[in-house]
């Protein structure tokens, strides 16, 4: 066969390659630094050539919460060619982790050891978070109103205020709505404070839109007039130009000697940088978890299917799963990942008596379990050897975890209990005092404890935050089976307030995150408490 001269030309520098290529294998050292790539469910980094070490700058933005479990895997692989098939290249070692995992670490830095080949040490991986900084200020702002409109026919108004946030397409969405200020025309309205992030969506030029109407009690409200401003403009303090004229454009095209609908004033502006729940995290604040069991009678027999206790053999029972949807959690935020585990309305061996307070591990001294494991391990030993008693009485349990957070009040700690039962409350008053005295968020099925809608109150002491979260338990099990499903819907509901109401207990004692985290230390044991 006779080969043309465009082949001949390829055979010659196919030959030349093969032997360049013999040379290197002469020439080169036995080892070689691999061209790395991270290979994550989400995305791929760059490759790095010939390192052991590779830094790798590319960064993914994940939608990040709280109150969900988010598994990540990380894929590390040595890139010999420019295939994008993974199959053709060398796997150097995996981890898997959840989001909460790095952003609950110490400066929200997590060091994990590779794995993933049997019998080798694949080295460490290192990852890292950061809050995107999303306009964090927050302002304060009030206003007043004089000569409005007269909208009621036997008196003056009712008015309030609706301010509206412009949007890309022009359209408006409403971002807050002042108090009502009653028959006057003249109102002066509370300072409020906003998310800048909310009033303009970090765009200070944006238009604002606000509306100033006549209260009715049938929900009719009268509109009174408008006007726009932005938060630059707002944002200069009180001013000749922060006197804004309330314009009625109906009466406007009506009435050719109309002026306004009266006029609204700025009294006073301030902006201050509000601090965010990952901040504090980042700055090393750990959140302690303490979970107490229900233990009465109500429950039922837990050898019969019907019980919340169902020792069942091959699977967890309600109680169970709910304990490790919400632990596996909230876990992340703890470093040493030892959790009291309490017990409550049982009676105890050998003498029978009824305790509202008892550690899961027998141990009175130390009721710390090691994980969720170790809280599963002390629950199920402790259904063995408890008698399912009564009354439903929630007052120890939260007394218990009181004394640990008074101990605690420079906001390095924040601790969290998880009450799960089936039954009604009866020290109702006991618990709501002990609920209002303490700074604890108590997570619990008893809808009159959640203050949500009325703040919990104890003779005639209101608690100064909603700290109180109810979930109706049994509105959970899925009768489907799928119970992986219904126990990650339980857990979100359970813990999607924590943030906010963290936020709120740092807020209210100006406690400031940490900017220079120190290494997370074991609980003291000091901390201890006898039961």
């Amino acid at each position: 066969m006779i080969a043309t001269e465009d082949e001949q030309k390829k055979m010659m520098a196919t030959e030349e390659r093969e032997r360049n290529k013999d040379r290197d294998l002469e020439t080169r050292p036995s080892y070689r630094f691999p061209n790395a790539v991270l290979q994550t469910s989400f995305g791929r980094t760059e490759v790095i050539d010939n390192t052991l070490n590779p830094d790798f700058v590319q960064k993914y933005i994940l939608d990040y919460f709280f109150e969900e479990k988010q598994n990540l895997r990380f894929d590390l692989y040595d890139v010999d060619s420019k295939s994008p098939d993974l199959s053709k290249h060398d796997f150097l070692g995996q981890i898997y982790c959840t989001l909460g995992e790095i952003v609950g670490s110490s400066g929200s830095r997590l060091e994990k050891p590779l794995g993933g080949i049997p019998g080798k040490k694949c080295g460490t991986i290192i990852l890292t978070a950061e809050e995107l900084d999303n306009c964090r200020d927050c302002a304060t702002m009030q206003f007043c109103a004089n000569k409005l409109d007269k909208k009621d026919f036997f008196g003056k108004s009712d008015p309030f205020m609706v301010f509206y946030r412009s949007n890309e397409d022009g359209t408006f969405t409403i971002c807050h709505k002042t108090e009502v200020v009653k028959n006057t025309l003249n109102p002066v309205w509370q300072p409020f404070s906003i998310p800048v992030r909310a009033l303009c969506n970090g765009d200070y030029d944006r238009s604002i839109k606000v509306e100033v109407y006549d209260w009715d009690r049938d929900g009719s409200h009268d509109f009174i007039g408008e006007f726009t401003t932005s938060y630059r403009e707002l944002a200069r303090g009180q001013s000749q130009f922060t006197v804004y004229e309330v314009v009625n454009p109906k009466k406007k095209l009506k009435k050719r000697k109309y002026i306004n609908s009266g006029t609204v004033t700025l009294l006073s502006f301030s902006v201050e940088s509000e601090y965010t729940f990952l901040d504090y995290i980042k700055g090393g604040t750990q959140i302690h978890f303490t979970v107490a069991i229900d233990f009465t009678a109500s429950n039922g027999n837990p050898s019969q299917s019907t019980s919340l206790h169902y020792m069942n053999p091959y699977q967890m029972n309600a109680y169970a799963m709910a304990l490790k949807a919400v632990g596996e959690i909230i876990q992340d935020y703890d470093s040493d990942k030892m959790f009291p585990a309490l017990g409550f309305g049982a009676k105890l061996p050998p003498d029978g008596r009824v305790s509202h307070e008892f550690p899961l591990n027998g141990n009175v001294d130390n009721p710390y379990c090691n994980g969720m494991e170790g809280i599963l391990e002390a629950y199920h030993q402790s259904l063995k050897t408890v008698q399912l008693y009564g009354p439903t009485n929630f007052a120890p349990v939260v007394n218990h975890v009181a004394r640990y957070a008074e101990a605690v009040q420079d906001g390095s700690q924040y601790f969290v209990l998880l009450i799960i039962t089936d039954g009604v409350i009866s020290d109702m008053a006991q618990t709501k005092e002990a609920i209002v005295n303490v700074s604890v968020v108590l997570l619990g099925p008893m809808v009159e404890l959640d203050g949500d809608e009325i703040r919990i109150s104890s003779r005639g002491k209101l608690a100064e935050r909603d700290i109180v979260q109810f979930v109706p338990f049994r509105d959970y099990m899925d009768r489907t089976g799928n119970h992986v499903l219904s126990m990650a819907r339980l857990a979100k509901d359970v813990l999607a307030e924590i943030p906010e109401q963290f936020i709120s207990y740092m807020k209210s004692r100006a406690i400031k995150p940490n900017q220079d985290p120190q290494p997370c230390k074991s609980k003291d044991p000091a901390l201890h408490t006898q039961i």
